[in-house]
């Protein structure tokens, strides 16, 4: 049943799990709100009603017809749906020629050439939602760069129109690295002032740039982890917006991400042959056993260690880093499991590879959660050599379910890993992108399994370690706080 108290608090954003999901954005929306929600804050969510949107479990209704939006064209407008989502309103953004198309935001070969007029739309078609049904919203949340303008909207609207008078805004950057930059005559039209053409602006090296326009105008500024917010004030991570980031240090904070351990527990995981935890990891041989005969590896390696990497097939992820040392990890005698898609190059080379070390090396190109979760259990080193990383989730699964994680020192990774051989170690990190420093890592991590009673402990560490979202949603209600919303 959907919370009868209007919401106070909204998020936007582009995904969120269960309805829609290309990467860790989905999972943040999926769960941060509820466990708001379940803290006593009146929330909503507003997202676009995709083409291949999964609401089968979710039924929608028509809340609002013909909702004004005035853009690209002025008499353009918006269908709002609305579901229940665990006793949440989620609201549903539908314009068919925007959002009714097979992929989210581009095909296997290149964003859609309208991405710009599409979130733009859906920026200002949210905030017409919230005012059109009247919330007594105190913060509008947002995330990323498909979101961000609505931070610009309200700065300037809030100037002449009483309705946003004091209502504040939060802006969250999961990926620096996509900002969501387009022509610059695609400003003209957008709606904001002349004035926010500017170096302080929205305005970037003659382009227009949608995550800028989102720091520069957002109330308070958040990452998700700690280190990340160091990071990107620094021209090595800050992608060319380190200047601005700077600028408004003292309205940026980092705030680790958690997990939604209802979903990533191996306790009570569904996907898996055998559910195990602390008290009993038997079960996790178990699934081991079930990974090798479903990627039909060599049942040898059940004896061996089978490495896991799942992720975006692409030099972030640092795919081409593992790709670089796999003739290497053949001479060790150890299997590697890969879950992802990306690049045609490195699927590619991926498949070459496959075909070199046939029963050693297997790889799904693509995405299931199913095999997600069972890569995670089946697998006893989780790699992540990430070249940054904002906050990362993975290693959050894989430290739940007694999987290890290999990893660089950035971001998240660093906030999250307790580096071996520090006390209460539960994983390996490495301070540089190289594939010999990575390979150096890792052949630590297959010393450390060979020692059967430290490796059990440095699993018990990790699966004993808490990334749930109370002290995360809390960090972020003391935030809200600041920003004028009462519990």
């Amino acid at each position: 049943m959907i919370q009868s108290v209007k919401p106070e608090l909204v998020f936007i954003a582009s995904e969120m799990y269960p309805f829609s999901k290309s990467g860790g954005l989905a999972d943040v929306l999926g769960v941060l709100p509820l466990t708001l929600s379940r803290m006593g804050i009146p929330v909503a969510v507003i997202t676009p009603l995709y083409g291949r949107l999964s609401t089968s479990a979710y039924p929608l209704r028509l809340v609002c017809e013909n909702c004004p939006v005035g853009y690209p064209w002025p008499t353009i407008s918006a269908d709002i749906y609305q579901a229940d989502y665990q006793g949440i309103p989620v609201y549903f953004i539908d314009r068919g020629e925007f959002f009714d198309r097979r992929h989210y935001y581009c095909t296997a070969k290149n964003d859609y050439f309208d991405n710009c007029e599409r979130f733009i739309f859906f920026c200002r078609a949210a905030l017409s939602a919230i005012q059109r049904l009247d919330f007594p919203v105190s913060v509008v949340h947002v995330h990323d760069w498909h979101a961000a303008l609505a931070t610009a909207f309200v700065y300037f609207w809030r100037q002449h129109d009483s309705f946003w008078a004091d209502v504040k805004t939060v802006m969250t950057i999961h990926n620096l690295a996509f900002q969501g930059r387009f022509s610059n005559r695609l400003f003209w039209n957008s709606g904001l002032p002349d004035e926010a053409w500017n170096m302080d602006g929205v305005e970037f090296y003659d382009s227009f740039n949608l995550l800028k326009g989102g720091i520069a105008y957002a109330d308070r500024i958040t990452t998700v982890s700690p280190t990340y917010a160091q990071e990107i004030v620094t021209p090595r991570f800050g992608c060319g917006l380190e200047g601005i980031l700077a600028k408004r240090k003292d309205a940026l904070v980092g705030v680790l991400n958690g997990v939604d351990y209802s979903v990533w527990s191996p306790g009570q995981d569904t996907f898996l042959e055998q559910t195990y935890d602390l008290d009993d990891l038997s079960g996790k041989a178990i699934c081991k056993k079930a990974l090798i005969r479903e990627m039909r590896l060599d049942p040898n390696l059940e004896n061996r260690p089978i490495l896991g990497f799942i992720g975006r097939l692409r030099g972030q992820k640092g795919i081409d880093l593992l790709l670089d040392i796999i003739p290497a990890l053949m001479r060790e005698d150890v299997g590697v499991v890969v879950l992802g898609e990306g690049k045609p190059a490195h699927e590619a080379r991926l498949l070459d590879l496959m075909e070199k070390y046939p029963g050693c090396l297997c790889a799904h190109v693509g995405y299931t959660e199913e095999l997600a979760h069972q890569i995670q259990a089946g697998t006893d080193i989780f790699l992540m050599p990430s070249r940054y990383e904002p906050c990362g989730l993975t290693q959050l699964y894989s430290l739940r379910y007694g999987t290890p994680p290999v990893a660089t020192a950035v971001g998240g990774l660093k906030d999250t890993i307790v580096s071996y051989p520090f006390p209460g170690t539960t994983g390996f990190t490495f301070a540089e992108s190289t594939p010999a420093i990575f390979l150096q890592c890792v052949k630590k991590a297959l010393t450390a399994w060979e020692n059967k009673a430290l490796w059990k402990k440095i699993q018990t560490n990790g699966m004993r370690a808490d990334f749930s979202w109370n002290k995360s949603a809390q960090r972020y209600l003391e935030l809200y706080a600041d920003l004028g919303l009462k519990k």
